[in-house]
């Protein structure tokens, strides 16, 4: 069994993960993750509980993204000494095709993932920008300011002033 997760928005990007056995046992708990990957191996047969938490964690909504990966249990290898009879050939291609699957599985999870990673990306660029553009606003002001400043100073450096 495994679990994926990545918190999507909301934050600092942190939430408290918690997976819990049937026989009421903690098997994984961390504080203040932002994203994760845990497998491990199901051996008490029942309901496995994932638990994301966000009481220690900043206290604003979240968004969290998750994949649960239930995977079958591994089958003995069997020995047929014909190569050729019919039911080797079926259980072959049930296996190509439990493969693909499970290939294909993992590229949904991974094109999710970097959908997640591409929101998050695109949301820090788009604050980076907006922080640029303030900034040189900021500085044209400024420029202008200056200017103005010294066009003003000069003026009054070359004015001729008369005694009478």
């Amino acid at each position: 069994m495994g679990l994926t997760f990545e918190i999507a928005e909301g934050g600092f990007l942190d939430i408290d993960v918690k997976i819990i056995g049937p026989d009421g046992k903690v098997i994984y708990q961390g504080d203040q993750e932002s994203s994760g990957k845990y497998t491990f191996a199901a051996h008490v047969d029942g309901v496995y509980t994932y638990c994301f938490g966000n009481q220690k964690s900043s206290m604003t909504p979240k968004v969290v993204m998750f994949n649960m990966d239930i995977g079958e249990n591994p089958k003995p290898v069997e020995n047929t000494s014909d190569g050729k009879n019919s039911d080797s050939h079926h259980n072959k291609i049930d296996d190509m095709i439990k493969e693909l699957s499970t290939s294909l599985w993992g590229v949904k999870n991974e094109q999710e993932y970097m959908q997640v990673r591409d929101r998050n990306h695109r949301a820090i660029s788009e604050s980076t920008n907006t922080r640029v553009v303030m900034w040189a606003f900021f500085e044209a002001m400024v420029l202008v300011c200056m200017t103005i400043g010294q066009i003003f100073y000069l003026k009054r450096f070359f004015e001729v002033r008369r005694v009478v």
